[in-house]
């Protein structure tokens, strides 16, 4: 079942169209990645998806009974992270205050569950000032699923990580995929990690490049010659 479609959708950023005809099926279950150049329209897609930009041209529906703010986001990497005072606890169990002012037993409960997850419960009480990049990362990964149990959208989550925590982000979420049901839908430049995740691919320069199955991707001309690029703008 359709948890989110695109038709014929175009995006403009700063008054330049920067992502146009896009149609595109997540269905439940699917692991899309999406991939392309730096400042090629990845992130602004996303970011309509989500409803934080509206379409200058066609629609994006939500289906199977999913609304906006039962998507868990996950935004890129930014410096003011390392820097922020709150505990690990509170950053995590934020991801349900679009839903409720205060938790109630169940959301300790689901806040727990993904705190062990992301293998944190014994950080609970820590400030993300004290974690490691890979750590804040994961912390912020289960304050998005609190938000949701349904759809992923995660923003380039490997993003200066090093090799090591780049695994351990790759392994939860495909345990997340694989095991927990949960559809994803990433942005990366790790076409390798793509590939090898991901059940579907939208190769994209400002207009789809390729837009089908992992296993059609890895046969194309587009990913023999792609060498990946930068963050979006």
């Amino acid at each position: 079942m359709a948890l989110l479609t695109c038709k014929d959708v175009a995006f403009a950023y700063e008054g330049k169209i920067v992502a146009s005809n896009i149609h595109l099926q997540v269905n439940e279950g699917d692991y899309l990645c999406i991939v392309g150049e730096n400042g090629s329209g990845k992130s602004t897609l996303v970011k309509g998806m989500l409803g934080l930009m509206e379409p200058v041209h066609g629609t994006i529906r939500y289906g199977d009974g999913l609304s906006r703010n039962e998507i868990g986001y996950l935004p890129q990497k930014n410096p003011l992270q390392r820097d922020f005072p709150a505990s690990v606890w509170e950053v995590v169990s934020s991801g349900f205050a679009a839903r409720s002012l205060f938790l109630n037993a169940e959301q300790k409960r689901l806040a727990e569950e993904n705190l062990q997850l992301m293998r944190l419960s014994d950080l609970k009480k820590h400030s993300m000032m004290e974690l490691s990049g890979g750590q804040q990362q994961r912390v912020l990964l289960a304050r998005a699923l609190c938000a949701t149990r349904k759809l992923l959208l995660l923003d380039e989550p490997v993003a200066g990580l090093d090799p090591l925590a780049t695994r351990e982000m790759y392994e939860i979420i495909d345990d997340l995929h694989q095991n927990r049901h949960v559809t994803v839908i990433m942005i990366s430049h790790d076409v390798d990690a793509a590939a090898r995740y991901a059940t579907h691919i939208l190769h994209l320069r400002h207009e789809p490049l390729f837009y089908g199955t992992a296993e059609d991707y890895l046969k194309s001309e587009l990913c023999h010659t792609f060498t990946g690029g930068e963050d979006d703008a």
